[in-house]
């Protein structure tokens, strides 16, 4: 079993490359931010958490449905770019936290974990599971999306951590989206 890919790792990448997966030019991002959205309904979200937002992409997007958005990311190159990219929206905050270890406190009506769960080991992903579920408010919604094509870098594959999730969480699952290059899965705090 392949270990944690963690800050190291990502640092590397966008040392590299200040966009290292085309967020901003990818048509695959751009329709599965729009399919994200769209499974949100029309519903506002009063305190939102995106984990692994990156450069902020998506984060922009999702910062008009959100009150009080916290975007946290790993890398502190990837959370200086989204800081730049966010800076005119006084209701959003960028912050470098390695997750699950900083997990921050909620409570939390929206938590997106968009293509990162991949990257842990299956104990680390189930505890951020854990801490997600801790921090979410009663009646809140995680929603969880990843690459469904192999891929042998990462400890585990897409439809693995989604398995897992369905297995493992203590929320209802409202939402299944299978699309050839995603999985999307909605899940509510039913209490």
């Amino acid at each position: 079993m392949k270990g944690r890919l963690g800050r190291e790792y990502f640092e590397g990448l966008y040392a590299e490359s200040s966009d290292p997966w085309d967020f901003q030019t990818s048509e695959y991002e751009r329709n599965k931010y729009e399919r994200t959205l769209e499974v949100l309904g029309e519903r506002r979200f009063e305190r939102a958490l995106e984990a692994g937002a990156s450069i902020g992409v998506f984060t922009e997007m999702l910062a008009a449905r959100c009150d009080e958005l916290l975007a946290v990311d790993v890398s502190e190159r990837a959370v200086t770019t989204a800081r730049e990219r966010l800076a005119g929206r006084k209701h959003v905050v960028v912050e470098r936290r390695t997750l699950p270890e900083e997990m921050p406190g909620g409570p939390f009506d929206l938590i997106v974990a968009s293509e990162i769960l991949y990257y842990y080991t299956k104990e680390e992903m189930l505890a951020t599971l854990r801490a997600f579920e801790r921090e979410l408010a009663q009646g809140g919604v995680l929603l969880a999306v990843h690459w469904r094509r192999e891929t042998r870098t990462y400890p585990l594959q897409g439809d693995e951590v989604h398995e897992l999730l369905l297995e493992h969480t203590r929320l209802r699952n409202i939402k299944t989206i299978y699309e050839p290059d995603y999985r999307l899965d909605l899940f509510e705090d039913p209490s």
